[in-house]
């Protein structure tokens, strides 16, 4: 029998070494033998595998197990909380904001400010976003932390080259090449915010910490009794997740959407898959960014909803800046009973849930997610998309659970952190050969 190739005992140890970092993750901290029982490796493989793996800072050594046991007590392997990090940043239409994680998914750091990005060229975009990504790496290099690569999450088309705006009409780019002007190291690479969110809804599912500042206060207000909040199936990171097959809808000034099937992103042939605010709910109706009319857009997006409320939105900017601002504006309005603004969200949910409804009959997901301001205005929203899917689902005997992200506007900047992270577990050979 021939040995194996050196190309062959590499994607082995690749393996292993992936396989053991993970088993540390989920059910950390454990001793060596657990670990290889975990595996299906025996112990002496095990042994040169967390050997490698502690080399690169990636695991530490808590101590002795636990006492009670036969024989003498292992050491304790835990994920090390000093040591490679994920490193996450979002261009918004109206913020910046960069995060860290480390390999656990714990928030170690983060920085935001409000951007009037909206018209402005990259270059000095990027430039702001910089001098926040050197904050936030000054900040990790005093907790020992070093990141081992960064995500930027952007509203918009992203090339397979995952460095290409291709279109983005919500920031007024198309065919943006963002790699040139982003930091050299840690390595960059896009994401598309939509996709991004689906990831850190993902990761919820499986335990990873809430990032400060967004859990929910639980004030939802007093809606009519066709919407009544108690009907929100909200989620806590602990609550049932998404599942494997289910559809991410993140929504601000406009409305993007990542398609999860048998835990898998699907991208589609250029990698757009999922841009459900430019799906058509009124065929001869307004005027979109895009060039097509009656986009979901243009009925359930933040302008639109500002608008249908009576609100400019330019006014509405320059009273309630940042993330979030005219989010919560209008859920004031409507937990005080507001009757423009509470129309305007049903409206909004109508639109929102003739557009789901065709992509449910399309893909079967088992839950809906929706994050972003959807999250913010979901009491109001919620009951018209529930009712146009009850009417348009081919099946009248099949339900969708529909879900709120815990993480609101924050699962883009979260997610982007937490591809770097699994970028890691995928592949932690590269860092142990750095």
């Amino acid at each position: 029998m021939s040995a194996p190739s050196p190309r062959t005992q590499q994607a082995l140890r690749q393996r292993n070494l992936s396989l053991a970092l993970r088993a540390v993750a989920a059910g950390g901290p454990l001793s060596r033998a657990a670990v290889a029982a975990r595996i299906g490796m025996t112990r002496a493989g095990v042994a040169a595998v967390v050997d490698e793996l502690l080399r690169a800072g990636l695991l530490v050594e808590l101590g002795p197990g636990r006492p009670g046991t036969v024989g003498r007590p292992g050491s304790a392997l835990a994920l090390n909380d000093r040591g490679p990090c994920g490193l996450g940043a979002e261009i918004g239409v109206d913020h910046l904001a960069v995060c860290a994680v480390d390999l656990s998914g714990r928030v170690r750091a983060r920085v935001a400010a409000d951007a009037a990005n909206r018209d402005h060229p990259p270059g000095p975009v990027l430039a702001r976003l910089a001098g926040l990504i050197e904050q936030v790496v000054a900040e990790l290099r005093d907790e020992g932390l070093t990141p081992t690569g960064l995500t930027v999450a952007v509203p918009g088309l992203i090339a397979r080259d995952e460095s290409t705006v291709v279109r983005a009409p919500n920031l007024g780019w198309q065919g943006v090449d963002l790699g040139p002007l982003l930091p050299s190291a840690p390595p960059a690479r896009v994401g598309n915010e939509a996709n991004l969110g689906a990831l850190a809804e993902q990761r919820q599912e499986r335990g990873t910490p809430e990032p400060p500042g967004t859990g929910e206060d639980g004030e939802s207000g007093t809606g009519p009794a066709d919407e009544p909040a108690a009907a929100l199936p909200a989620g806590d990171g602990r609550s049932p997740g998404p599942g494997r097959n289910f559809l991410f809808v993140s929504a601000e000034i406009g409305i993007g959407a990542a398609v999860v099937m048998d835990g898998e992103l699907l991208r589609g042939a250029h990698g757009f898959a999922g841009e459900l605010g430019h799906v058509p709910v009124r065929p001869q109706g307004r005027p979109c960014a895009c060039g097509g009319r009656g986009c979901l857009e243009q009925y359930a997006g933040e302008e639109a909803v500002l608008r249908a409320s009576g609100i400019d939105p330019a006014q509405a900017r320059a009273a309630h800046p940042g993330p979030g601002g005219r989010i919560a504006m209008l859920a004031a309005r409507a937990a005080d009973g507001d009757a423009l603004v509470r129309t305007a969200l049903r409206e909004a949910g109508g639109a929102l849930g003739i557009a789901l409804a065709g992509t449910v009959n399309i893909l079967d997901p088992e839950t809906v997610v929706l994050g972003g301001a959807l999250a913010g205005l979901a009491p109001w929203v919620v009951p018209a998309v529930e009712r146009e899917l009850a009417r348009r689902l081919a099946d009248p005997a099949r339900t969708v659970r529909l879900a709120v992200s815990a993480l609101g506007a924050e699962g883009p900047l979260l997610g982007a952190a937490l591809s770097e992270v699994d970028a890691v577990m995928e592949a932690p050979g590269a860092i142990a050969a750095g």
